[in-house]
């Protein structure tokens, strides 16, 4: 059984793969999970969710809602993440 990742690996997880997408593409928290987890990734949402709103907080990601910037603690319901400021439309 593989080791469940702790907080570090998760924000690490979430980084690498918001950089490789790419500027101004966002990532699902599901594609974190799965990649930290083959099975029971399911369970890893709720971590990948707390670290994804400390990054948030920290400047480090931004939580899209319907495509849009939401404030780190209005993060619930259906959310993408992406590295911040690359957005492909901003002036």
């Amino acid at each position: 059984m593989t080791p469940r990742p702790d907080r570090d690996a998760i924000k690490a997880e979430i980084l690498r793969q918001t950089t490789a997408c790419g500027p101004g593409r966002s990532i699902s928290p599901s594609d974190v999970a799965r990649a930290l987890a083959e099975e029971g990734w399911q369970s890893l949402l709720g971590p990948i969710r707390q670290a994804a709103m400390a990054l948030a907080q920290e400047g480090q990601l931004e939580v899209l809602r319907k495509g849009k910037p939401v404030a780190p603690e209005a993060l619930h319901g259906v959310v993408r993440l992406r590295l911040p400021g690359t957005n492909p439309t901003a002036d």
